[in-house]
């Protein structure tokens, strides 16, 4: 096995979350703008897609033979496009050899290990999810785990609260979204503190 086969591993697992998070944006709120400098969901799938088809293509070398975008900009059009262009970039990365991941490649203004890049991809679209899930909180809308229990599946890990994922996998994920599905259900919150500094004012 490749000593890189954890973040092939992890860029697999990270493209799950992404979708998962997507999926629980609604139609009707794809144009939503907090903040006039902040960007609406629709143009956080725009840049996913977008950046990450350029930094594989200029950073990594790695080329698929598929538009950056969906030909049709709905919610569910990312999530099968994404879906398909990532499927594809992580196969292309996994047949990669150790020295590949080793070698030196220019990023932006530096040079660093492929490696070193596709550790940054990883966090630059974790960094644009969370951004996502506020979004989802402004709106009212319970969280599903993405890297472990959240205030809607139980709370604080040490208080015995549940990892839960929206979906088993993106094909589970895509068929939900095809067939009007429904996720897992969500524990009662119970009355454990959902953070570690808890604020005991009432609101």
């Amino acid at each position: 096995m490749s000593r890189f086969q954890f973040l092939v591993d992890t860029f697999e697992t990270e493209r799950l979350k992404t979708l998962s998070v997507w999926s629980q944006i609604p139609d009707d709120r794809m144009h939503f703008r907090p903040e006039p400098r902040a960007r609406s969901p629709l143009e956080q799938m725009v840049h996913q897609c977008v950046s990450e088809d350029a930094w594989m293509r200029a950073m990594l070398g790695i080329v698929i033979d598929r538009s950056p975008l969906p030909a049709e900009e709905t919610r569910r059009a990312f999530l099968a496009h994404y879906a398909a262009g990532s499927a594809e970039r992580v196969d292309r990365v996994a047949r990669q050899p150790d020295e590949w991941f080793e070698q030196p490649t220019q990023f932006f203004d530096v040079m660093r290990s492929r490696a070193w890049v596709l550790t940054r991809r990883v966090a630059h679209s974790a960094h644009h999810r969370g951004q996502l899930t506020v979004y989802l909180r402004l709106w009212g809308q319970p969280l599903y785990s993405t890297y472990g229990p959240t205030a809607d599946t139980g709370g604080l890990f040490q208080n015995g609260a549940r990892v839960i994922y929206r979906c088993r996998s993106i094909d589970d994920l895509l068929a939900q979204q095809a067939e009007g599905g429904s996720p897992p259900p969500l524990p009662d919150p119970g009355t454990m503190p959902v953070t570690e500094r808890p604020d005991r004012r009432t609101v």
